[in-house]
């Protein structure tokens, strides 16, 4: 059975973080998984840095593009992860735009992902009619979960589409804004969270995007079954580097 579905069968709220490949310094990678995991953390994503990063706020783009220079690519990536599951045991998701999977061909880039131990990944700008219709034997092939994202603005019947294909958890994007962009959630957003949890999905929800601290992670995991930080863990790494990883971690839970 795939990590992530197991993780996601226990009975506990998910706690996932986000961070760039490469960031602070290139080789960071392997002791932040490793630091993540001892602290408690149930889920990791590792960002694959890309030049163009649509959804991504303005924090995690610089860490993206200082990712870049530092001299991340895909194959440094796979290389560091080589030998990850000698000491890692929770999931992880490759979480990165298509271009550079494309490049480096989508087979062989799965491939390289089952080989090393990646469960999963999420790639915000590869839409779903596409992945059903080209790429979903390829990603069952080599037993990876490929996870969308809902936002506020997608119709009910996408949403009930992207959870007929997929096979884990829906990354539900708490607002329309990039990441980093907003502290708290409002009415607005509590009455989504609701609605989607009142459409009884065959999938769990994970809610990402304006998850800073424990009142909103716990805000967040009141409608969901866990919550992603990203840009409020990046910034911890932009001032404490890879130290404090378990202060971090202890005020979330």
């Amino acid at each position: 059975m795939n990590r992530i579905t197991q993780k996601l069968q226990e009975d506990k709220k998910i706690l996932s973080i986000y961070f760039s490949a490469g960031y602070p310094n290139l080789n960071d990678t392997v002791q932040i998984i490793q630091d993540l995991e001892k602290n408690g953390v149930d889920l990791i994503e590792i960002g694959l840095p890309f030049s163009d990063p649509l959804a991504d706020g303005p924090t995690i783009q610089a860490s993206s593009t200082q990712a870049l220079k530092n001299g991340m690519t895909t194959q440094i990536l796979f290389d560091q992860l080589k030998n990850i599951r000698e000491s890692v045991k929770i999931p992880l998701i490759i979480m990165g735009y298509f271009n550079p999977m494309l490049q480096y061909g989508v087979e062989a880039f799965c491939a390289t992902c089952a080989e090393i131990g990646i469960d999963g990944l999420i790639i915000p700008d590869l839409p779903v009619d596409v992945y059903a219709d080209e790429y979903k034997a390829i990603f069952e092939k080599y037993g990876l979960i490929n996870v969308f994202l809902i936002t506020p603005q997608t119709s009910d019947e996408r949403i009930r589409f992207i959870d007929s294909v997929s096979n884990g958890f829906i990354y539900m994007v708490s607002s329309a804004s990039v990441t980093g962009s907003q502290s708290g959630f409002g009415n607005t957003q509590e009455s989504y969270f609701e609605r989607i949890s009142n459409m009884n999905l065959k999938n769990p929800q994970i809610i990402g995007f304006g998850i800073s601290n424990k009142e909103t992670f716990n805000q967040a995991t009141k409608f969901a079954k866990g919550a992603i930080i990203g840009s409020a863990f990046i910034k911890h790494l932009s001032e404490n580097g890879s130290a404090k990883i378990s202060e971090f971690v202890g005020e979330i839970r």
